[in-house]
């Protein structure tokens, strides 16, 4: 059976903002505490898109050593103009409370693949910057306002500033141009201009099930913007049980043949028909595509007439491969492109491949949800259900060393299986839970009876079901052995701390602790992601 089209970008990859160059399509997407910053994706046929580059991948690009979970690089801009890229990302340093601290920059780069430029500070007034290039060349910053202040709403609208790009400063004074709909939360701005109209495409509605791309036009840049009398381009908030669930923050892209599509942020919970307040979405907020029509009163609309995302958008005719899997054997010169780390800029304090022997050395640093020093590397679940192994190889002399394969959402939200050491066991393994309690507290152990181990060497593989997982492990590869079955829907954004403040997506990978600080590494010498598609 054929895979549906949507979501274009399964599994965290959120707020796409897209564009063309030539024949070429580009597609950034928000990383958040994840390193390398910001994902860009390629295509040619607007349907399979492959990882062209993580820009932010050094230390003066990004660097966010401490910042909490869901902060770091919210809601990136991808735009070209006159033979270059550029690139707007926000560093966000922190979450909870009335203040956001969101320092704003902008890089550039001639290839998408490039080294892009050091980056320019642009402001810290708030999220969701975007850069316009009118016309007549001049350019364009925008971004949301956070007011904090007890009385008012956070959202305090649309900034509008100019940019000069030979001074590389923001220039005049930034003008609040749009308060945003009646539905509320005005975030994600991003300019077009069509038939001599400014078009104002805003998120709104939160990024939980309320979510929805309202549009606004203006004949002048500055406003004043009204706002489409139809409502939102696409939202799911009034059809809740719709397989496009949280549809929201967009970007539009127009094709060489003058079509209009619109790319935006969605999300499948596991079970449509749990209410809102129960639904888990361990694949976090994705990106999806939908063909957009101009109207002869001069609006964007979806082609369909509705405001309901679709799974298969009917001019998109190209075969979706949808399969994700992949083995690393640890054999090159580098590691896997599917792999990210969190936080660092210099993940070689804690990682190094010893391709000869065909290994990751994994060097133990801080406990599990440490933001500051976390050696853990992992890739992204791309699908409901999936399976993955590892071989470690691990000598522990303390209870405070650690070893394994864990199945991490967040410092609140995580299910891992690891060895280490005790006392009056010995080498062993076992299972720690945290289930979003905010507290951080993890349960130990939650089966009857630690494993004691005669060895070092032991294979684990998590095995994923929808909301299942079960653990299990093998002295030799061959016979396995179940550890426990775990509650897997905790690995999502609605679960625990924060109820749907939480947006990033499940990761499964390897990991090591060193609470002592002896730097005790761990070898693993394969990681193999495999999807079980049932479609």
């Amino acid at each position: 059976m054929k895979p549906n089209i949507n979501p274009i970008l399964p599994g965290f990859n959120p707020d796409p903002s897209i564009v063309r160059v030539g024949d070429d399509y580009y597609i950034a997407v928000s990383t958040f505490e994840w390193y390398p910053g910001v994902q860009i994706f390629h295509s040619n046929d607007l349907v399979n898109w492959t990882l062209a580059h993580r820009p932010l991948n050094r230390k003066d690009l990004l660097d966010m050593t401490g910042v909490p979970d869901s902060c770091g690089v919210w809601a990136p801009c991808l735009s070209y103009d006159n033979g270059m890229f550029y690139l707007v990302y926000s560093n966000v340093k922190r979450f909870d409370g009335n203040f956001k601290d969101t320092p704003n920059y902008l890089t550039c780069c001639e290839t998408i693949d490039g080294e892009w430029s050091k980056p320019i500070y642009m402001n810290s007034s708030g999220f969701d910057a975007s850069l316009f290039h009118d016309e007549d060349g001049r350019k364009w910053f925008l971004n949301m306002v956070w007011d904090h202040r007890p009385d008012r709403t956070f959202f305090g609208g649309t900034l509008l500033q100019e940019y000069c790009e030979k001074t590389e400063k923001l220039i005049g004074k930034p003008k609040n141009i749009f308060a945003g709909s009646e539905i509320g939360f005005t975030e994600g701005p991003h300019l077009y201009k069509k038939s001599g109209y400014y078009y104002l495409l805003t998120a709104e509605g939160g990024t939980g099930y309320n979510h929805a791309c309202t549009m606004a036009r203006s004949k002048s840049i500055d406003g004043p913007y009204e706002v489409d009398p139809q409502g939102p381009i696409v939202s799911s908030k009034d059809d809740l049980h719709h397989g496009l669930q949280r549809n929201g923050h967009g970007g539009l892209v127009e094709t060489p043949d003058g079509k209009w599509y619109l790319t935006h942020l969605t999300s499948r919970p596991l079970d449509l028909n749990q209410p809102v307040e129960k639904r888990r979405s361990p694949l976090g907020r994705e990106s999806a595509i939908e063909e957009v029509t101009f109207t002869e009163d001069g609006w964007f609309r979806l082609v369909t007439g509705d405001k309901l995302a679709q799974l298969n958008p009917p001019s998109l005719t190209a075969t979706p491969q949808r399969d994700f899997s992949f083995r690393d054997n640890f054999d090159g010169g580098s590691i896997s492109n599917n792999f990210q780390w969190l936080r660092t800029p210099t993940p070689e304090t804690f990682y190094r491949l010893e391709p000869q022997s065909a290994e990751l050395i994994i060097t133990g640093k801080h406990s599990v949800g440490s933001t500051f020093e976390q050696a853990l590397i992992a890739t992204r679940q791309r699908y409901f259900s999936f399976s993955a192994e590892t071989e470690l190889v691990f000598n522990p002399d303390n209870f405070q060393q650690q070893a394994g394969l864990i199945c991490y959402y967040n410092a609140h939200k995580f299910h891992y299986a690891y060895m280490s050491f005790d006392e009056e066991l010995g080498l062993h393994l076992d299972v720690m839970s945290c289930e979003g309690d905010e507290s951080l507290t993890a349960k130990f152990p939650i089966f009857d009876k630690r494993i004691p181990l005669i060895s070092s060497r032991v294979f684990l593989r998590a095995e994923v079901n929808y909301g299942s997982l079960i653990f299990k492990y093998s002295l030799d590869g061959t016979a396995w052995l179940a550890l426990c079955e775990l509650d897997y829907s905790i690995i999502s954004d609605e679960a625990g701390k924060g109820e749907g403040a939480n947006f990033t997506g499940a990761f499964v990978g390897m990991c090591c602790q060193d609470m002592t600080g002896s730097d005790i590494s761990a070898e693993f010498n394969y990681f193999d992601y495999q999807e079980h598609h049932c479609e």
